[in-house]
């Protein structure tokens, strides 16, 4: 079974108010976590694990500037497959999401069946990675490719008040 298919947990206000401030600063010590949530800093690293062992917390990550590391240009690529295969379809999300260019896949409902979103060092780059990873592949029957302008992040959270989950 997976985190997504798992019976919810009712969070109580400490583990709240803990998801805020990481969610606020992954990188917040044990002890000003603790102090935050006005907790002991022993029951703060307990807390936390049992939120990361209920599947709550899924990790901790490093937010890249993608222009930095010469990866500026991204898409948003929607992807139709050609036939419904469960073999083809299992290949298929499971190798391109491990590509390095691929940041996301979202598997949707509609007229696409799966949304990629894709950085890469310039638009012949993409082109060539279009080409190379998806035209080829006998399970695509067909892509659309959106260039992103600019990219507004949401937020994991502020969590929901208590109750309205």
């Amino acid at each position: 079974m997976s985190a997504s298919e798992q019976p919810s947990v009712p969070l109580d206000a400490v583990d709240r108010r803990i998801l805020s401030e990481l969610l606020a600063d992954a990188r917040i010590s044990n002890a000003a976590l603790a102090q935050r949530a006005g907790i002991a800093p022993s029951t703060a690293l307990l807390r936390t694990r049992q939120l990361v062992e209920r599947g709550i917390i899924e990790g901790y990550h490093a937010e890249l500037n993608l222009s930095a590391v010469g990866r500026g240009v991204q898409a948003l690529i929607a992807v139709k497959l050609r036939v419904h295969d469960r073999d083809k379809i299992d290949r298929f999300t499971a190798e391109v999401p491990q590509l390095p260019e691929v940041l996301s896949m979202f598997h949707v409902s509609g007229g696409t069946d799966y949304l990629l979103h894709v950085a890469v060092a310039s638009t012949t780059a993409l082109r060539d990675w279009v080409l190379d990873h998806l035209a080829t592949d006998g399970a695509v029957g067909h892509t659309e490719t959106t260039l992103v302008f600019e990219h507004f992040k949401g937020q994991s959270g502020p969590l929901l008040p208590e109750g309205a989950d």
